[in-house]
């Protein structure tokens, strides 16, 4: 899953925003780039590789402004290349993107009818250009931003810039993780909190369908439609060394010699061993809807679908209620048989997983009952289940 972030403020863009990248660095990337808006216009450096190779051409020459997006890249549509990595610019418009657009071929035909030339393989370059179509048209930039989105089918998490309009970076998101970081006089956008926390810890977590245009004078949220939403920050209580790789050489190895502690700090004042008791504070099931269980389905990407498969061993052993686990990426698609007496639980470190955020929309279409694990408070999958257990550490 690519990274993305945006900063507004009245520091140096580029310093932070290469430093919010590596801290996306664990999500995975095949390319990185940055855009910053300098005095005349709006300047771009990517290349395929890893950060220190954009690190080493932003030492070559220097982005400077105060206003910037930037991207980690991992290939969906197109190969991975200098000229299909982020930021995209069409005209005077700048994009970098999460997700994944369903008709994006049939938008670039649209466009490439009406004169729009695309210069990479990516289905992210078709954002910028329908952007820009309707600045032509004589939109303004916020309207213009709303009415392409609007004709988007598929997921995404977007930054915008337009070299009009130099203080002011626009975000939005439909089914990809984007939140924003408040800070003193200065605003940030990222796809997960790390990526800003050394600076602010106050957040504003982003639904689908919702717009935010950050500038110098502050931050203004509405729907796509036009509507004026009012939101309250949420206050993170992470250190910035939580957030990193705690001295160990990659992710993976700190996870492994964590995870006596994480399972320690999870089930620490949740287990009464005299009473032989449980509690689950985020899930409030009665008696009778537990009882009414007669199937889990554990739902889970990647390491958390290893994690589950141990899961159902013990469920089985303990509760004896048949238990299936299954991948994300596949569960919706097989018209899985769940009722109102299926339990779903889902498993996610950052509880904005695309793929098994959408095997929580079946089982809500299907009537089921949802649980997730999850370890960031107020995620996407947090928000949408009817219960949440809290995993310290996962």
């Amino acid at each position: 899953m690519c990274g993305i972030i945006g900063y507004v403020g009245k520091r140096e863009a580029s310093p932070i925003i290469i430093e919010g990248l590596k801290r996306l660095e664990y999500r995975g990337y095949d390319s990185a780039g940055i855009a910053v808006r300098d005095d005349e216009k709006i300047r771009i450096k990517r290349n395929e590789g890893k950060l220190e190779k954009l690190e080493k051409l932003l030492q070559d020459t220097p982005l400077q402004g105060t206003v910037g997006i930037g991207h980690t890249r991992w290939a969906t549509h197109g190969k991975p290349s200098e000229t299909n990595a982020h930021p995209h610019k069409a005209g005077g418009v700048v994009v970098v993107h999460n997700g994944i657009i369903e008709n994006y071929i049939e938008l670039k035909k649209m466009l490439e009818k009406r004169g729009h030339t695309f210069k990479s393989e990516t289905d992210t370059e078709v954002i910028a250009h329908l952007i820009q179509s309707y600045l032509y048209k004589g939109d303004g930039f916020e309207q213009a931003v709303r009415s392409a989105l609007k004709r988007v089918r598929g997921s995404y998490a977007v930054g915008v810039m337009w070299e009009e309009e130099p203080s002011k970076l626009i975000a939005a998101r439909c089914e990809s993780p984007l939140v924003l970081g408040i800070g003193d006089h200065e605003l940030f956008m990222a796809s997960d909190i790390p990526a800003f926390l050394p600076y602010t810890r106050k957040v504003v977590f982003l639904e689908d369908g919702e717009m935010a245009v950050l500038s110098k004078e502050g931050m203004k949220l509405s729907t796509l439609s036009g509507a004026a939403v009012s939101k309250g920050t949420t206050t993170i209580d992470w250190s910035p060394a939580m957030a990193e790789k705690g001295g160990f050489k990659h992710f993976m190895l700190k996870e492994i010699f964590e995870q006596p502690r994480a399972i320690i700090d999870t089930f620490r004042g949740r287990i009464d061993e005299e009473k032989g008791r449980v509690f689950l504070e985020g899930c409030s099931f009665t008696s009778a809807e537990i009882k009414r269980i007669e199937k889990i389905v554990i739902v889970a990407c990647g390491t958390s679908w290893h994690a589950a498969t141990v899961g159902k061993f013990m469920i089985e052993d303990l509760c004896r209620i048949p238990v299936e686990v299954d991948f994300g990426s596949e569960f919706r698609y097989r018209n899985p048989l769940i009722s109102n007496k299926t339990l779903i639980i889902l498993i996610s470190q950052s509880g904005e997983t695309a793929d098994t955020l959408a095997g929580l929309r079946e089982g809500l279409k299907k009537k089921a009952r949802i649980i997730s694990i999850c370890n960031v408070v107020g995620s996407s999958m947090v928000r949408q289940s009817h219960g949440v257990g809290d995993c310290y550490g996962y």
